[in-house]
């Protein structure tokens, strides 16, 4: 091969190189009109010098930063799903409040669920037991879900951190950082992809600011539907919470009874009898 062929065959590579960039949905890579073998000046070494075809230009990064934010993992449904999940969370150390706590809580209730429930994150109770809501908040939580015509098998309950945030000094809880929600939230993604729910119901404040990104109060918040990941989202007040301010029971109550009028308009059963 002479001299003039190489440099068609460098000139055709980086040319194919190009184009398979474009494919691969990398834009904004330079070009350059004109190439002609016989002028030695055009494919002079800064044409085909590294900085055009070098990695950071087809790094994943670039590729995938135009891709919106979604659950990639498709991880089987139901109660298959949920144990995939599971195995996948392992003993989990991503983020620092696994060097405190003593159990994973990932979730409980019926892996096809219509309804979950999702609070903020575990408390000593429920750090012990490795169950959501099982202290004198789960308590009301079972009342609460009853009263709606519903059993706690029948519903799904979880949070949006899996492991016990420890509070300061002589508290018991605090409530989850952005970092440690950040570690935790695409492993509740992909539990609600596992179990389809049609209604969530978000637990108080820090919850339902954690999955709708936003910075307004519970106030402001609920009794409204919102959406998360496409889901509707009703949020309402804490179960602790209303044990120490039970005059928001009656508005509690309130935003159920849409909850409840949303999965009749759906057709989705509630078998048990509902309080009056």
């Amino acid at each position: 091969m002479d001299e003039m062929d190489e440099v068609r065959a460098l000139v055709r590579g980086v040319r194919e190189h190009l184009a398979w960039l474009e494919r691969g949905g990398v834009t904004g890579v330079p070009r350059r009109k004109g190439l002609v073998p016989a002028a030695r000046a055009v494919v002079s070494a800064p044409v085909v010098s590294a900085p055009v075809v070098s990695a950071p230009v087809v790094s994943a990064p670039v590729v995938e930063a135009a891709a919106p934010p979604r659950i990639v993992r498709a991880d089987g449904h139901g109660r298959e799903g949920l144990r995939v999940i599971r195995e996948d969370l392992g003993e989990c150390f991503r983020c620092n409040l696994a060097p405190t706590r003593k159990n994973i809580v990932f979730g409980v209730g019926s892996p096809d669920a219509s309804l979950v429930f999702i609070g903020e994150g575990p408390g000593m109770d429920e750090d012990r037991t490795g169950e959501p809501f099982v202290g004198k908040a789960g308590q009301l939580l079972d009342k609460m879900i009853v009263a709606m015509g519903l059993l706690r098998e029948e519903v799904y309950i979880c949070n949006i951190v899996k492991c016990h945030p420890p509070g300061p000094g002589t508290s018991p809880n605090r409530a989850p950082e952005p970092d440690e929600i950040e570690a935790c939230e695409p492993f509740l993604q992909r539990q609600l992809a596992a179990i389809r729910p049609r209604l969530l119901v978000a637990l108080g404040g820090v919850a339902a600011k954690a999955l709708l990104h936003t910075t307004a109060g519970i106030m402001a918040l609920r009794g409204q539907w919102k959406s998360y990941q496409g889901v509707p989202l009703m949020p309402t007040f804490h179960p602790a919470y209303l044990l120490r301010s039970p005059d928001k029971k009656r508005d509690a109550w309130s935003d159920l009874q849409m909850v409840m009028a949303e999965m009749d308009r759906l057709g989705l059963p509630r078998r048990s009898t509902p309080a009056r």
